[in-house]
């Protein structure tokens, strides 16, 4: 049995995921495909556009065999540790490629890019430059640059960045890469075109009046329907999350504060998000005024989520060092049902269908007390709840309810 993984978003699925995937039939026909994929918090830190059970379901009508959850703790994280996150969840499905896309067609440059990152020489030079004030990807690249990589594109095209973690990630297993160069737009354009990026799309959702006869032709006919129906009740809204935020850290003491993943200690950035809060009169704003060389948009746009569930530094370090602690399917295609026999019976990992009879919603007013794996999948549900309150129609969260949908031959 052969398995291709993949590490996706599908934020939503549009022409560019078939694309891919289309590329992974034609070279591995008979490989079951598995995606490890963000659930209700993407790794920009914001809500996904669609519910997660709606993105799966659209992936494995897409072409895909298995989708599962990549758990919030790894989903919204910086590019090494959402990839790292997501090698290690799909390695525990026995994959035996990762296939991915990128800016680049040039597989052993990414490589020796890859190599050199990991270099003692580099990680060295890297801390020096952050100790002195850089932030970490001005740090890598001046690094980098010393050691004779030119800044060219695949030093800062969103898609060659996790390329190269996941080539980061593979490193001294027996996994082969599938590079797959992008077609169409890039990561950050936002015109709408046949092979349009999630971010133009997401940004034509957020218009009162959506061009949807130009959203149609940049996805899937079955991506459209949902989206329409969607629409505006249940696609989040960008500012629903502000009033929550500037409560949290206003009234956050500065030890609660510092307690949490993502603050360093001894930087004073506490007292910026702070300032910020008390002035924002939007995310925009918030985020402006938090935002400076050492720490840019997208590290505090990660960060928010985090501060507004509390996520205890202690928690996402015990986390990183055990990697994912499960298996939950979103949706599953009949060939997909293969993998799971298997890996019901190989992995380390328990496959979760349903989250009652590993987890109580009662059970996360005592989170300290419970385990890696139960805190784990807590604030899977949290973000899933968080994702609810920025949706202009009220909805219930339904990670205590909703299973995955079992696709039929």
């Amino acid at each position: 049995m052969h398995v291709t993984g993949i590490i996706a978003e599908y934020n939503p699925f549009h022409n560019g995921h078939a694309y891919q995937l289309c590329r992974i039939r034609e070279e591995r026909p008979n490989t079951i495909i598995a995606v490890a994929m963000s659930g209700s918090i993407v790794q920009r830190g914001t809500p996904a556009v669609l519910d997660k059970w709606q993105r799966a379901e659209l992936a494995i009508a897409g072409g895909c065999d298995l989708v599962c959850e990549l758990p919030f703790l790894f989903a919204c994280r910086s590019a090494q540790d959402f990839a790292r996150g997501g090698v290690r969840l799909l390695m525990s499905l026995g994959i035996d490629a990762l296939a991915f896309g990128a800016e680049s067609d040039d597989l052993g440059h990414l490589r020796a890019l890859a190599a050199a990152i990991d270099a003692p020489e580099t990680q060295e030079r890297t801390g020096r430059l952050i100790r002195e004030g850089k932030s970490y990807a001005q740090a890598l690249t001046a690094a980098l640059q010393g050691l004779g990589f030119a800044r060219g594109p695949e030093l800062h095209e969103a898609n060659n960045i996790l390329a190269v973690e996941y080539l980061r990630a593979l490193r001294g297993t027996a996994v082969t890469p599938f590079l797959i160069q992008r077609r169409g737009a890039g990561y950050h354009e936002a015109d709408l075109q046949e092979l349009a990026s999630a971010t133009a799309i997401r940004q034509a959702l957020r218009t009162k009046t959506p061009d949807w006869t130009a959203l149609a032709a940049a996805m899937p006919p079955g991506t459209l329907r949902v989206l329409q129906e969607a629409f505006p009740g249940a696609i989040p809204e960008p500012d629903a999350l502000l009033r929550a935020l500037k409560l949290r850290l206003l009234t956050l003491s500065r030890d609660d504060l510092m307690a949490q993943y993502g603050l360093p200690a001894g930087e004073g950035i506490e007292n910026r998000l702070q300032e910020a809060a008390g002035r924002a009169k939007s995310t925009g704003d918030f985020l402006q005024g938090v935002v400076t060389s050492r720490y840019a948009k997208s590290r505090i746009q990660r960060l928010i989520p985090h501060l507004l569930l509390q996520t205890p530094r202690a928690l996402m370090a015990a986390a990183d060092e055990k990697g994912p602690c499960y298996l939950r399917v979103l949706a599953c295609s009949a060939r997909g049902r293969l993998l799971l026999r298997r890996v019901k019976c190989e992995s380390p990992l328990p496959l979760i269908t349903k989250v009652g009879p590993f987890l109580h919603s009662r059970d996360r007013l005592r989170l300290p007390e419970l385990s890696l794996e139960r805190q784990m999948l807590a604030f899977d549900t949290f973000a899933t709840e968080l994702r609810t309150l920025t949706l202009p129609e009220l909805a219930a969260p339904d990670d205590f309810t909703r299973s995955p949908r079992f696709f039929k031959p």
